[in-house]
């Protein structure tokens, strides 16, 4: 139902009620049921390391990350006077320089009208749109934040041979049975292993975010045969991706593509690597309701703050491919 606003008391097209103003309420059915939205899969909280979230209290903070400093192993010989090495740490300055926030009004007149708690639908609403927009934000940030040898058409730390794709050359990806040109799903999967590989990145934790299609090819490939997966099922009858290479795979809708994220044309961004390569914390600090001063409503609004950066670009790797 839509409410007039001021300055405009009749919908246009309606009949204005004669006198002017009877005091005449004619109450609408509202349907109870709310049609369902649906929202694009969001994975920050599962590929970034989040360890540092509870130390934000509001946008300027700066999280201050000790690393691990490395230690030189030397030769012994008996009798030798040992060299003693004090080890330091970098610190990473994580800065809280990001706020994005939302601020609804709900007019008394729409509030006793209606049969459901818009307050409650919105509020959710927001935190998924949140979700949403720091998601993309995050992951469009990423490119080109993996170091060299784990990127391009050269990769690989040790064999430099391995090729991920570069904007104006991508790789084209295709389920099974390559032509000239072509690389297998299963091989680019592969391939990021081996570049993660080379650089002596744990085994254990590592994942892999891919745009949908890419995600329908691996359910496509080889990998179709549940005798290949070791599942009792096939990717294809339970509709989970699982695990790949040592690979958690999460499909996301919000990564990188085309001319407006700095690619080309129908190019795609996919990434993979271990939490240990990028820091994510986040906070919502203000979430409040209050009574509007201009007008007779109530006010919903929240302002969440939050920071992000690559930490250690040995850790992620990145493909341009093409479908």
């Amino acid at each position: 139902m839509a409410y007039p606003l001021a300055g405009t008391p009749y919908p246009a097209g309606s009949a204005q009620p004669s006198p002017a103003y009877a005091g005449v309420f004619i109450p609408e059915i509202w349907s109870g049921k709310i049609i369902e939205k649906f929202y694009a899969t969001t994975v920050l909280a599962a590929i970034a390391n989040t360890d540092y979230e509870g130390e934000i209290k509001n946008q300027g903070d700066t999280v201050h990350i000790r690393t691990r400093p490395t230690l030189t192993i030397r030769d012994y010989t008996a009798g030798q006077t040992l060299l003693v090495e004090r080890p330091s740490s970098n610190m990473v300055d994580l800065n809280i320089d990001q706020g994005k926030y939302f601020n609804a009004i709900l007019d008394d007149v729409m509030d006793v009208q209606a049969d459901v708690n818009l307050l409650s639908l919105w509020s959710d609403d927001a935190a998924e749109q949140m979700k949403i927009t720091i998601d993309t934000a995050v992951l469009t940030s990423l490119l080109g934040d993996a170091v060299a040898a784990n990127r391009g058409t050269t990769a690989g730390a040790k064999s430099a041979s391995i090729n991920l794709g570069v904007t104006g050359t991508p790789v084209t990806v295709v389920a099974r049975n390559p032509t000239a040109g072509q690389v297998e799903v299963v091989d680019m999967i592969v391939r990021l292993g081996q570049v993660l590989d080379e650089q002596n990145i744990p085994e254990t934790g590592r994942w892999i975010v891919v745009p949908a299609w890419f995600a329908s090819r691996i359910k496509m490939s080889e990998l179709r045969d549940a005798s290949l997966t070791g599942d009792s099922q096939s990717i294809l009858r339970n509709g989970r991706l699982g695990m790949v290479d040592r690979f958690t795979i999460y499909s996301s809708n919000l990564l990188p593509s085309g001319v407006a994220a700095g690619l080309a044309a129908g190019e795609w961004a996919i990434y993979a690597g271990h939490a240990h390569g990028l820091t994510f914390a986040t906070q919502m600090t203000k979430m409040e309701t209050l009574r509007s001063e201009s007008t007779f409503g109530t006010l919903i609004r929240g302002l969440q703050v939050f920071g992000y950066g690559t930490i250690d670009g040995t850790a992620i790797a990145q493909a341009i491919v093409i479908p």
